[in-house]
């Protein structure tokens, strides 16, 4: 529509549509009745004119009869069909569906925060198989019988061992599991579940290495970092400088040795327990990354530039 005037707009598409047709809409009159209303904008109100011309356009370029949505665009959609009637005499239809909603009431959109998306390049597969992972108990119940294949009787079976054991979280990881295979794949499906399990379970460097770039990124997001150059690791460091001097992963050596002799510290999920053996580049995960941890759950990232 970028060279359509608006006075065009308003000779050849405004005339069509009646004030009265658009105060009809529910979604128009939910916005001037309800206990807070504000009233609507002009653009607001225009809106449902400006989809259903573009309902308009589809169809007589693309031979488009049907256009699908959440039910919150019932009123748009139908206006486009009412256009079409009106302007081209042709038939067109509208098929419209109950919004889809997170636990808090916000709907899936790319407007909203938090959503995930199908493209791989906005949602990576890692970070989609967390969202399906994390959902709330009562969603889970929801989402699984939407947007997976499985038959009722299971569904039904899962729902009753996830009831019988919250805990596990036997429900969102099948729902995490149908899901993630059918957007991507199972190998796909396979390394979000091993880069899961390096946070929070007993992985091994090799699983570490396993991972891209990407994903081992996404993994360690948030975590405390450190950055040290190649060629002082190609050098050789000795463990309790890096730990306490190049870095700040401790405050001071002594703290460092304590650690490493009370086998308290892991470099690259392996026990480090040598405290004057020089770390050289041979410890980086794919060439870039040396991960320490503290405990179970006190990560810090040496990352080499």
């Amino acid at each position: 529509m970028k060279d359509y005037t608006f006075l065009d707009f308003a000779r050849n598409v405004g005339k069509l549509i009646t004030v009265n047709y658009m105060m009809a809409k529910d979604s128009v009159k939910k916005r001037f009745n309800g206990e807070y209303s504000q009233g609507m904008s002009f653009t607001e109100f225009t809106y449902q004119l400006l989809q259903g011309y573009d309902f308009v356009y589809l169809n007589e370029h693309k031979n488009c009869k049907l256009q699908m949505g959440g039910s919150d665009q019932w009123g748009n959609i139908t206006t486009g069909t009412e256009l079409i009637k009106k302007m081209t005499g042709n038939d067109a239809f509208a098929l419209t569906c109950p919004l889809i909603t997170k636990s808090d009431g916000v709907k899936f959109g790319k407007t909203e925060s938090g959503n995930v998306w199908l493209d791989r390049r906005y949602t990576s597969p890692y970070r989609f198989y967390q969202f399906w992972l994390n959902v709330a108990d009562e969603d889970a119940k929801r989402y699984i019988r939407i947007f997976t294949s499985l038959e009722k009787d299971e569904i039904d079976a899962l729902i009753a061992e996830h009831d019988a054991a919250p805990h596990l979280r036997v429900l969102q990881k099948r729902l995490a599991k149908e899901v993630t295979c059918m957007v991507h794949s199972e190998k796909d499906y396979e390394t979000a579940v091993n880069a899961t399990n390096i946070l929070f379970g007993n992985a091994t460097k090799e699983a570490l290495e396993s991972l891209d770039e990407e994903t081992f990124l996404q993994v360690f997001d948030g975590v405390e970092q450190y950055e040290i150059s190649r060629q002082e690791l190609e050098q050789g460091i000795a463990p309790l400088d890096l730990l306490a001097e190049k870095t700040q992963i401790f405050p001071s050596k002594g703290e460092a040795r304590k650690m490493i002799q009370g086998n308290g510290l892991s470099m690259n999920k392996q026990k480090l327990t040598d405290a004057q053996t020089p770390i050289t580049a041979d410890a980086l995960i794919n060439g870039r990354f040396i991960l320490f941890q503290k405990g179970k759950k006190n990560y810090y990232l040496v990352v080499c530039k």
